[in-house]
């Protein structure tokens, strides 16, 4: 009868001093190694979210010591130029001649280099040339390898824009 007459807040206090404390462990008592890999998981996502890629970084590419020339006579050549606005220029041509422009907007551009590319392979010339600045992102270039790749039966090449 005893126990009757306590108050509640005192039985709840013996009964928690009683009962003993359960440690966070298995069956075979090995610790729970759950929280340290959800912590070990989140420093990962956290610094995979907070690095940034160093896209700046120049590569540089030796020099090819093998390789066979490609005659430009019998090939459609493009010369990708500085990037602009929202893409780099294309020349249909030997150089970054102004009067071989291309149109600056991509949509346009591709349809431009596509047409190139038939015109070229109507009169027997399956090589294209695409000729680039080594300070045009290779963005530029392979775009402009994608749109050469829609006409099928051509040989890309790609050249190094000289400087004069």
């Amino acid at each position: 009868m005893p126990a009757l007459l306590q108050s509640p807040s005192e039985s709840l206090h013996e009964a928690s001093a009683a009962a003993p404390r359960k440690s966070r462990t298995d069956s075979e008592g090995d610790p729970d190694l759950t929280p340290m890999i959800d912590v070990t998981f989140l420093l990962l996502i956290f610094f995979i979210v907070a690095s940034t890629p160093d896209q700046q970084t120049a590569i540089d590419l030796p020099i090819a010591s093998r390789g066979s020339p490609v005659e430009q006579l019998y090939s459609t050549l493009l010369t990708i130029g500085e990037v602009g606005v929202d893409s780099a220029p294309v020349y249909a041509a030997d150089g970054q001649v102004e009067s071989a422009r291309l149109s600056d907007d991509p949509e346009e551009q591709e349809e431009k280099i596509v047409e190139l590319v038939e015109k070229g392979l109507q009169e027997g010339k399956t090589n294209v040339v695409i000729k680039a600045d080594k300070s045009v992102p290779f963005r530029e270039v392979w775009r402009v390898t994608g749109d050469c790749s829609k006409v099928s039966g051509i040989q890309l090449a790609y050249a190094i824009l000289e400087k004069d």
